[in-house]
């Protein structure tokens, strides 16, 4: 598949089949990760790779009820304030969050290792260098998995998420959560977004805004 082709199909796909990803295929993606721009160039990754829905659902435990009190409080108000191809995104996946870490084939938490400053208590921009290093990895994967035919979903963790993945899978200190990434093959009729059709050439500007 070419490169931009790849960049053309990359959504974001919460629905996923049974279809069993492989270790090799898998491996492959996963590699990608260290392929990205690191602020160090120590690539200092590391994945927790989590497979069977008993084993999943134990680890995004937190969740259910995290997504249930978003529900409860915010759709509502979204509808008044969003977009309305953003607020119809919002309303297909909420419902979806811990659903698609679930059914997906397999969950991949990213770790990476967090250096001078708490990652939310930066002393400056470019104390976010590590967390920015850790989402160009996390691109890499999911323009690879895309390549391989395959469909990815993330949810950045929000309330207790974090500390409670880090303590379920011992992470040593000193490494910080990235997001759940659920990666599997797209159910036959699954939903994808519409998607905000962007004007480029109103967003490109030269030596000024």
């Amino acid at each position: 598949m070419d490169f931009y082709e790849v960049l053309e199909k990359r959504r974001t796909i919460r629905d996923f089949s049974n279809r069993k990803v492989s270790d090799e295929v898998l491996d492959k993606i996963l590699s990608a990760a260290f392929k990205a721009p690191t602020n160090d160039h120590l690539r200092q990754f590391e994945f927790i790779v989590v497979r069977g829905h008993e084993n999943i659902s134990r680890i995004v435990s937190p969740v259910a009820e995290n997504t249930k009190n978003i529900q409860q409080t915010a759709l509502e108000v979204a509808a008044g304030v969003m977009d309305k191809d953003e607020h119809a995104m919002f309303v297909s996946a909420l419902p979806k969050q811990q659903r698609m870490l679930i059914e997906s084939d397999c969950l991949v938490l990213p770790f990476f290792r967090q250096m001078n400053a708490p990652l939310c208590h930066s002393v400056d921009q470019s104390s976010l260098n590590y967390f920015a290093s850790a989402w160009a990895a996390v691109e890499n994967i999911l323009l690879a998995a895309t390549a391989e035919g395959l469909a990815c979903a993330f949810r950045i963790p929000i309330g207790n998420e974090p500390e409670y993945v880090k303590q379920a899978i011992h992470a040593p200190e000193g490494y910080e959560f990235t997001c759940f990434l659920a990666i599997g093959y797209p159910a036959e009729n699954a939903h994808i977004c519409k998607q905000k059709e962007i004007n480029i050439g109103d967003r490109i500007h030269h030596n000024v805004w």
